[in-house]
């Protein structure tokens, strides 16, 4: 199986890398400046599941792509959707090529689906702690990873049990979902309540706790995100909302959101993929979207000043 993956980075090199390691037929498709990055270092992953330090990648750009794969799997950031679809749509995606996208949100199935056909788009997600430094190297944070993947119409086929085959190797826990956007809102649900509420006061689950009525409005993001998913169709399961609710409200937590981190870096962030999009389809269905639109409208005033910054003259 020929796989392609978009992007190098914190989530794409995390689990390329396992892929590669394992004797999997893997590229990446990467810019120019993680190309040389790459090509002068290797692929290096830190991690406690075994390091890595590949020096034989396979490394390709848009002018390069001269063969349909049977997967291509995304890990651009949300806002990256767009480049990245123009950078491998010219070759890489042939009749029978699945993509498997591990973006955040549910945006992107729509973008995808109106550019390669529903029939070749599969639901997915991923759950990494993962970071990439300036000298690009990717560094995993916990002793976990995991990939869920699944077709959108729910069950499972011949193409999925293909996949699982493929993609099962050491060094993250994969799982074929039968009702993957089940699973991709409930995630879009914990990840809107956690970057919403640590973004917007910048400061981590602990914190927030420390403050008057910080639990309280943890408690009313995360119902507020749980609503919009009930009205959607896919409720958060029982246990899964109290596992979250109890990860969300631990004292003394030192949990954050990437997006507060991007924030503290100065970095792009996928404010309108993870909660923008969310409140749009709450208000579409009558949900309750308070405390959302308050950490929309500072995550958005975010992006302006740092707009306004960089086109300042230097």
């Amino acid at each position: 199986m020929k796989i392609l993956i978009v992007g190098a980075g914190a989530v794409g090199g995390y689990f390329g890398a396992r892929l590669h390691a394992a004797g999997r037929d893997v590229s990446f498709l990467v810019r120019p400046r993680r190309a040389a990055l790459l090509r002068e270092h290797g692929l290096r992953v830190r991690s406690p599941s075994g390091e890595l330090d590949l020096t034989d990648v396979k490394l390709v750009d848009s002018a390069g792509l001269q063969a349909q794969y049977d997967l291509v799997i995304l890990s651009s950031k949300a806002y990256d959707l767009d480049d990245a679809v123009a950078s491998m749509a010219a070759a890489a995606v042939g009749p029978g090529t699945a993509i498997l996208p591990l973006l955040n949100g549910m945006q992107h199935l729509d973008v995808l689906a109106r550019r390669f056909g529903s029939e070749a788009v599969l639901g997915g997600q991923c759950v990494i702690a993962s970071t990439l430094d300036a000298d690009g190297v990717i560094r995993h944070l916990n002793s976990y990873a995991g990939l869920t993947f699944g077709e959108l119409a729910g069950g499972s086929s011949e193409r999925t049990r293909r996949l699982e085959q493929a993609l099962t190797v050491e060094g993250f826990e994969l799982r074929q979902s039968d009702d993957i956007l089940q699973a991709m809102w409930e995630k879009w649900t914990m990840l809107a309540t956690l970057a919403s509420a640590t973004s917007l006061m910048r400061a981590s689950i602990g914190d927030i706790l420390q403050g008057p009525g910080g639990l309280a409005f943890i408690e009313g993001v995360l119902a507020e995100c749980a609503g919009v998913a009930e009205l959607e169709g896919h409720r958060p399961g029982e246990s899964f909302y109290h596992r979250t609710r109890g990860m969300l409200t631990e004292h003394g937590s030192t949990l954050t959101a990437s997006m507060f981190r991007d924030i503290g870096n100065g970095n792009r962030i996928e404010a309108d993929h993870i909660v923008g999009d969310l409140i749009r389809r709450g208000e579409a269905k009558g949900a309750k979207t308070t405390l959302l639109q308050l950490a929309y409208l500072h995550l958005k005033a975010y992006e302006a000043q740092r707009e306004r910054v960089d086109q300042a003259p230097h």
